[in-house]
């Protein structure tokens, strides 16, 4: 779809609305937005709609509108799109349901659709539309809460009924635009990115995401928002543990979509936040005051309580609330009671409570150290205005302390109850970010943070995503031997072995290799062989070789045999999984028993760097180990690395469904891996 033809929808010049029910709302929230443009009315029998006389066929309009809303049924909203088509509409939004979200008749629906649109731009069906506040447009079939706006963020969201939801806000957000897309026939949210990007008056994007459909174009979109610093916040719904099917492979119990849809928020510096709350203060906060440039914010309250509150709640967060130091503690101290312990957070009691100009000396004082934020902790009481002002000259000490300054400031209230709609706006003209929620607040800044972060850092590569052919039918799983064979071939080291028949070729073959040995079952579709009881480890002599053999042999005609490797620094599985929306990946956790035990996991999702493995090490519980734990041996993390990316280029060129290695043995210092065992099915063609 062009460019053009999307922003002619959502900034039209003419209206049409085709319909009664929800067409009558489209007509009215434009209007009450300020719309100044031309609107039309369609509808075989009614009269007029809205005080606005109505056409009876779309085809009978005087002109071609950029926009149509149609509030009719499936087959017939089919009808109006392909009529609008062959006229040269701009585009449509499609209030019906009854398309793909119904089974096979609404699929068959579906198709008709995109074929009647053939590429003009469409939003929906099955939503509510769209909102535009900053040119007065509301194809939207309900009430709403937005309010014409000069500039603000863009909300984008899959659901029509958490889109209205959001736009009843009151905190002081303002919502410049507010989509909600549907079924995405042929408008998916990276179209929509694109077009708010387009528009300068956004300074931030929020997203509602339930699922992404076409994995490669948001990794575009969201890699042009990085580019252009315009801050995205999401909500990912649909959080859910891995598969609880049995798979040979210990990897598809390692991850889910979810960690794939963080691995890539991470990449394109988007903030997930987990609650509607949070989502709608982080972009407040940005809206205001922009991103943080670094992690040290410092806090403000006459409260002991409260000071101590936000020093646990900063805990686990990347920002942080910096000790202060002897000469700025002084600074502050001078402008308080000598009773008052200075810190940060500060608590700077009520001494100087309703003294403007000494408040103001005490925050001026405070904030003389350059932090990226400063919250003050201020909650209004539910009274009359006139009893509230010594509150209102706190604020506006703040305000004092301001003046002349770049720094950035906060007014936070710990319950929406106790920050009075004037306050907000008070706080938003005078260039103060008014906020709810002590946790909340606190979780904005560190998105503010990383986002921050993610803007000064290079831009991540083009997402990669590999897939298997249609023609990949038939699967074979490799045996041990041949999976490490495969390894080797692409520069994973391995055990020094090979396979034995029989007892006489086991001993000659330890030999070669001296003892200590391991001794496996070897076989395609054996399985987890630890659960046939088909390894023995640390064979020492050729007697307890001979007995293993014994036993062995019992279960597979063919014994792997290899040499044992010694007291390793850890233990790692690197595997391979696949994800239909995201094609193969890679997760590197604690292997051994400690897949099970801990699940200790990093995913990376292609193109990876070396850097980019390394970082997924360090998220590791186990990484610990290979630093050097408590003073003992570092493992070999570049050879870690090394083997990751030999793993990736096998991925690349085989037809690989399922891959483990597992454990794979880090050693000491720069003595390497060792692929210990490892679990292999390719396609076939």
């Amino acid at each position: 779809m062009s460019k053009s033809n999307l922003h002619r929808l959502i900034s039209p010049k003419s209206i049409a609305v085709v319909g009664n029910r929800g067409a009558n709302f489209a007509i009215r929230e434009s209007l009450k937005l300020g719309y100044s443009h031309q609107i039309w009315a369609v509808h075989p029998y009614l009269e007029s709609l809205e005080g606005i006389k109505c056409f009876k066929d779309i085809k009978d309009l005087p002109e071609v509108p950029d926009a149509t809303f149609i509030a009719v049924n499936a087959e017939s909203a089919i009808e109006v799109v392909s009529d609008l088509k062959s006229m040269g509409g701009g585009g449509a939004v499609l209030y019906a349901s009854g398309f793909g979200e119904v089974g096979a008749e609404g699929l068959m629906r579906n198709q008709q659709l995109v074929k009647a649109a053939s590429g003009m731009p469409l939003i929906g069906p099955n939503c509510y539309g769209f909102i535009n506040s900053l040119d007065g447009i509301a194809l939207w079939p309900d009430v709403h809460g937005c309010e014409p706006v000069s500039e603000g963020v863009a909300i984008i969201t899959q659901s029509g009924n958490i889109g209205l939801n959001m736009t009843m806000q009151s905190s002081g957000l303002p919502i410049a635009y507010m989509f909600t897309l549907g079924n995405q026939t042929n408008t998916n949210i990276a179209d929509i990115i694109h077009a708010m990007l387009d528009d300068s008056r956004v300074n931030a994007i929020g997203l509602h995401i339930e699922g992404i459909s076409d994995i490669k174009s948001f990794d575009i979109a969201a890699k042009r928002a990085l580019m252009m610093k315009i801050p995205i916040i999401t909500i990912k719904s649909g959080k859910t543990k891995a598969s609880a099917k049995i798979a040979l492979s210990h990897t598809s119990s390692l991850t889910g979509s979810d960690e794939l849809y963080n691995a890539l928020f991470e990449r394109l510096g988007i903030a997930r936040v987990e609650t509607v709350p949070e989502f709608l203060e982080t972009l407040k906060l940005i809206n205001v005051l922009g991103v943080i440039e670094h992690g040290g914010v410092a806090s403000m309250s006459c409260s002991g309580g409260e000071a101590g509150m936000m020093a646990d709640l900063i805990d686990g967060l990347e920002i942080n609330f910096p000790s202060l130091t002897s000469s700025h503690k002084a600074k502050v101290k001078k402008t308080l009671n000598d009773y008052v312990e200075v810190d940060n957070p500060l608590d700077y009691h009520t001494f100087i409570w309703g003294d403007r100009k000494r408040t103001s000396e005490c925050f001026s004082a405070m904030m003389s150290g350059q932090f990226a934020a400063t919250m003050l902790l201020l909650d209004w009481p539910k009274s009359k205005e006139s009893e509230q002002k010594d509150w209102d000259a706190t604020l506006f000490a703040l305000s004092d302390a301001l003046s002349g300054t770049n720094e950035k400031a906060i007014v936070l209230a710990s319950m929406a109850d106790c920050m009075p709609k004037r306050i907000i706006e008070e706080c938003l003209s005078l260039g103060i970010a008014p906020m709810v929620g002590l946790d909340v607040c606190l979780k904005a800044l560190n998105h503010s943070y990383k986002i921050g972060r993610a803007f000064s850092s290079n831009s991540s590569p083009d997402l990669e995503v590999l897939r298997n052919s249609s023609e990949h039918k038939s699967k074979q799983q490799l045996t041990e031997y041949q999976g490490k064979q495969l390894l080797k071939k692409y520069g994973v080291t391995i055990p020094m072995g090979c396979l034995v028949e029989n007892v006489t070729e086991a001993i000659k073959a330890a030999e070669e290799i001296s003892f200590p040995v391991t001794l496996k079952v070897s076989g395609a579709k054996l399985g987890h062989k630890t659960e046939l009881n088909g390894v023995r480890l640390n064979i020492q002599n050729v007697k307890t070789l001979k007995e293993a053999c014994d036993d062995l042999f019992k279960i597979s005609p063919e014994l792997l045999i290899e040499k044992m490797i010694e007291s390793p620094i850890c233990e790692l599985i690197i595997g391979m999984d696949y994800d239909p929306t995201f094609g193969k990946h890679i997760i590197v956790g604690g292997g051994g028993v400690f897949v099970e035990l801990i699940q200790d996991s990093s995913v990376l999702i292609l193109p990876v760097s070396r850097e980019d493995i390394r970082q997924a090490l360090s998220n590791l519980k186990v990484f610990k180990l290979l630093e050097g734990y408590r003073g003992g041996m570092k493992g070999d993390i570049e050879a870690v690395i090394d083997s990751v990316m030999s793993v990736i280029e096998l991925i690349r060129t085989n037809a690989v469904e399922e891959l483990d290695i597992n454990p794979l043995l880090v050693l000491k210092g720069s003595d390497g891996v060792v692929a210990a065992d490892t679990l292999i099915k390719l396609y076939s063609e």
